[in-house]
């Protein structure tokens, strides 16, 4: 995702299929998504990150009436510090929002919907629409 002509966030979104089914998943469709984006040092030090990331994605589905169940993932916050022959660039803090949701029903709209908000606010942008 792009804003100003930087990249400010990337992701996917994954659609695996199990036609017996899968336990965990609680059905034979599954949504796997990977979401990261650079933050300002404040931002990714604050300890309230990981909670309000969660809630982005929460959010979105719920949003978008994106029904679902056996939904699990994790939010990772980091800062990094370069040194010696990597020196240069400022502190830079990172979010990684990585889940996983079983999808109800078979349109699948809402969810692609949902992941594109998920990704907007993940890059400080609004959400789309």
């Amino acid at each position: 995702m792009l804003r100003d002509g930087d990249e400010v966030a990337t992701g996917r979104l994954i659609l695996l299929h199990d036609p017996a089914g899968h336990e965990a998943w609680q059905g034979t469709l599954r949504l796997v998504t990977y979401v990261t984006a650079e933050l300002e040092v404040d931002l990714a030090a604050d300890p309230l990150l990981p909670g309000v990331g969660w809630t982005w994605l929460t959010d979105a589905l719920d949003a978008q009436d994106a029904r679902h169940r056996a939904i699990g993932g994790t939010v990772t916050q980091t800062m990094s510090t370069r040194f010696g022959d990597l020196a240069g660039p400022p502190t830079a803090g990172d979010i990684e929002i990585r889940a996983s949701w079983t999808p109800l029903g078979e349109d699948l709209t809402p969810h692609l919907l949902a992941w594109c908000a998920l990704l907007s606010s993940t890059a400080g942008l609004p959400r789309p629409g």
